[in-house]
């Protein structure tokens, strides 16, 4: 019998575990068709994240994932992107430095795991910016940027309005490389 997925936010354990899934992948193809820049606004645990792990195991090109699902017949699987997914879901930021520390350690696994060496390491948005350059170039294709947990920083001070202006400064500057690293 079926499992139901109750807080699993990846594909592969839906798929390891045999749990229920619905398929959400033609929104995949819808959503990369339509444009190229996205904000998916839904509840809590409404499936935001496994989602966003839907969307970059496509990317990845993992293609063993969506047999049976409406992607495996309606992607170009020869096709692999370099995903940079950021997720803020994991632990509770004190303040606008521990973000900052949290955001140089992310980008530190993506250079790992991209095979990438930046040089600007002491500043979080000047990290990025390189990393998505170097990435580009590397790769010689369009890098996927997928955020989770966006605004999971603000909410975890939100009684305090000092460290939410703060912790929202740092945000706006992290995702302005996103609108200049087109």
């Amino acid at each position: 019998m079926k499992k139901l997925p109750i807080g699993i936010t990846s594909l592969q354990s839906i798929k390891k575990d045999n749990c229920y899934y619905v398929d959400k992948t033609p929104f995949v193809k819808l959503l990369v068709d339509s444009g190229k820049y996205f904000f998916l606004s839904r509840p809590r645990r409404f499936g935001k994240s496994l989602f966003v792990d839907t969307l970059k195991q496509a990317f990845l090109g993992n293609r063993e994932l969506f047999e049976g699902l409406y992607l495996e017949e309606n992607w170009d699987w020869s096709v692999k992107y370099p995903v940079i997914h950021i997720d803020f879901g994991g632990g509770v930021v004190a303040n606008a430095e521990e973000l900052k520390r949290r955001i140089v350690i992310m980008l530190e696994r993506h250079e790992e795991i991209l095979g990438i060496s930046c040089k600007y390491k002491d500043n979080y948005r000047d990290f990025f910016e390189e990393l998505i350059y170097r990435t580009y170039k590397q790769y010689n294709i369009p890098i996927v940027v997928l955020v989770d947990e966006y605004d999971k920083p603000i909410l975890d001070r939100i009684e305090d309005q000092e460290k939410v202006l703060e912790i929202r400064e740092v945000l706006k500057d992290f995702y302005s490389v996103l609108k200049t690293a087109e």
